[in-house]
């Protein structure tokens, strides 16, 4: 079992968004990556995918692009993105997913030996300025992750591979610690995956060996 992970698709089935005006990376950038997929990933296979997934403002609108999702081969792992405005109830959007896509909403997926927390974030404040609406959310977003993880806790076994999904990245472009990133290290995380980041913006990845 290989585990992938992709964020950002931006689908719109139901009424089309052309990507292209983001530059000619985007053209006909989903059949790219369905092509590519299908080379790649096996039934067996998880394919994490953090956030933005549908520009649809409302679930039903979103099902095609969720159906889509669907035919693709291995376990489909989402959650929400600033941009999916059509995921609201959990419990709704879980009941709209095809076979072996599943939401994960502050709490934790079991698939194998791998569990896979995940919640969507919020932007990480540049030298401590932050608006009182942002602080709020980002408050929040911390609270929920930390339900995510003692739910992960609860089902940890030894020998478990634990992924936390994160749409934001859990710190700003000086790459300074957060409460995600603290949350993280304190459950001894194995792997975070996250997205949000376009273009030149992904010069903002933080890797460690």
């Amino acid at each position: 079992m290989k585990v992938y992970a992709i964020s950002d698709l931006h689908l719109s089935g139901n009424t089309p968004k052309p990507m292209d005006i983001f530059g000619s990376a985007w053209d006909n950038y989903m059949e790219v990556i369905q092509t590519d997929w299908r080379k790649k990933v096996t039934d067996e296979d998880i394919v994490l995918i953090a956030g933005d997934i549908s520009w649809a403002m409302h679930l039903t609108d979103a099902k095609p692009d969720l159906d889509l999702i669907g035919s693709l081969p291995g376990h489909k792992v989402l959650i929400r993105g600033n941009h999916d405005y059509w995921w609201k109830a959990i419990g709704a959007v879980r009941a709209s997913l095809p076979e072996k896509t599943y939401a994960v909403q502050n709490d934790c997926l079991r698939i194998g030996d791998f569990l896979i927390c995940g919640s969507r974030g919020w932007t990480t404040p540049e030298n401590g300025i932050q608006s009182a609406e942002d602080k709020k959310i980002y408050e929040r977003e911390a609270v929920r992750f930390s339900l995510s993880l003692d739910a992960m806790e609860k089902a940890r076994k030894e020998g478990d591979k634990v992924v936390a999904m994160i749409h934001y990245p859990p710190f700003n472009s000086r790459f300074v610690s957060s409460p995600f990133t603290d949350l993280f290290e304190a459950h001894k995380v194995d792997a975070v995956v996250y997205g949000h980041l376009h273009g030149g913006a992904g010069r903002l990845v933080l890797r460690r060996n």
